[in-house]
């Protein structure tokens, strides 16, 4: 049996025709989204205490909205599966998240940690950190757990603006103080923090007013499988709730493909639900190849620093792809110290497709249903056994043939989980 309630059943409860509420200053900021913004502050609600507290830095108005998103994020995958969980936030919304599952010596080489001593926290953001690294560029850190020595080590080598975790092991927060000449922004959350239930939003002189979406997604939204494959393991349904919980907490519509306790790749944003399948199985392509033999015996001269070793890993992937322009390639060729009449030792695209053949037990969640069979046959492409999707289609019979056509297992959550 599945999730009693439905996303179409009717919704009759009503707001106040009036809604009063009192905010309180609590600190200015340079400026909003954009420069030409100002002024623009951070305010509480009703005087109560904000979610979180600054340790240091100057946070910026986006630094906050993915801050806030983010620890939403990994507070819930924490309160879900109770394991640790970490969050690379750009741009409010995810470009990676990861638990503290254990590495496999494969993946401690691909992610350039072998040899360090991870704690489970420092685990859960190698993982989410190399869902997507290119993205990941500049992010902004969310941990469920307590920043300690262990995770602070790890990012004081990656470039980043910023993180918000529950508490800061002393000696953690010192490395992190220091980075960015001083600048990092580091925020304590609160982890007994209840927001308001009703939320409000103002855009262009209208205020948008609705029930706070505080539903905590389990695995007990996986139960109403309507495939002939009818069994979904214990390590696919934690990663169906990894991805459904990230989702929730992605610019709509989304779609993410989540193994091993860490997405890998995240289409975010996108009007079609089509090209938020196929953006983000074109992620799963790039976290893939960086696992390809060739993309692991590439040399790089003994000085390159590590955030060039993997913009070259991912220009040479594209470039295998065909997708890099000739000055990417010509940088691919300077960070190689190849000179011109040296052949790249690209990916052919029969390697290509074979190595693509061998990724399978990949989970995937969609933040709404699937209006057609065609993102179910796409994403069959990239290994995917595993669906979780609200259901709710007018094509949910063409759709569920379609799994079962690829074998996949499709759960019905019964939940959309739409996020603007």
């Amino acid at each position: 049996m599945g999730i009693e309630h439905s996303i179409f059943a009717p919704r009759v409860k009503t707001m106040e025709d009036t809604l009063l509420k009192t905010y309180t200053k609590k600190f200015d900021l340079k400026y909003g989204c954009n420069p030409s913004q100002s002024p623009s502050s951070i305010y509480s609600i009703e005087g109560a205490e904000l979610p979180f507290q600054v340790l240091h830095g100057k946070p910026g108005y986006i630094n906050l909205l993915d801050a806030v998103n983010a620890w939403q994020l990994v507070h819930e995958l924490k309160q879900s599966l109770n394991l640790p969980a970490a969050a690379s936030f750009k741009h409010v919304s995810p470009a990676g998240a990861g638990l503290g599952v254990p590495l496999t010596e494969e993946e401690q080489e691909v992610y350039e940690v072998t040899g360090r001593q991870l704690s489970d926290i420092a685990t859960a953001y190698v993982r989410a950190r190399n869902a997507d690294p290119k993205s990941s560029f500049g992010d902004f850190v969310a941990l469920s757990d307590k920043c300690d020595l262990s995770t602070a080590e790890l990012l004081k080598i990656e470039v980043s603006d910023g993180i918000i975790a529950p508490a800061f092991d002393p000696e953690a927060l010192e490395i992190l103080i220091k980075k960015k000449s001083g600048s990092f922004v580091v925020l304590q959350a609160n982890p007994n923090y209840q927001p308001p239930a009703i939320e409000s939003r103002e855009v262009f002189g209208v205020v948008f007013v609705q029930k706070r979406n505080d539903l905590l997604f389990t695995t007990q939204h996986l139960t109403n499988i309507k495939t002939k494959a009818n069994t979904i393991p214990p390590e696919a349904q934690r990663d169906l709730v990894l991805a459904s919980i990230s989702l929730k907490f992605t610019q709509s519509n989304s779609v993410g493909y989540a193994l091993n306790g860490q997405m890998i790749g995240v289409g975010a944003g996108q009007q079609s639900r089509i090209d938020c399948t196929k953006l983000a199985g074109s992620k799963v392509d790039v976290w893939r190849l960086r696992f390809h033999p060739k993309v692991r015996a590439l040399a790089f001269p003994e000085n390159t620093k590590r955030q060039d070793r993997i913009n070259a890993r991912v220009s040479f992937i594209e470039t295998s792809l065909g997708q890099a322009p000739p000055s990417q390639v010509e940088q691919l060729r300077q960070t190689l110290a190849l000179d011109a009449n040296t052949p790249l030792p690209l990916i052919t695209f029969d390697e290509f497709r074979e190595w693509r053949a061998g990724l399978t037990g990949v989970s995937l969640s969609s933040d709404a249903f699937f209006p057609f069979r065609d993102n179910i046959d796409a994403a069959s492409q990239w290994g995917v056994k595993f669906i979780a999707q609200p259901g709710g289609s007018v094509q949910d019979e063409a759709v569920t043939l379609a799994a079962d056509q690829h074998g996949m297992a499709m759960a019905f959550t019964d939940v959309r989980l739409f996020h603007h």
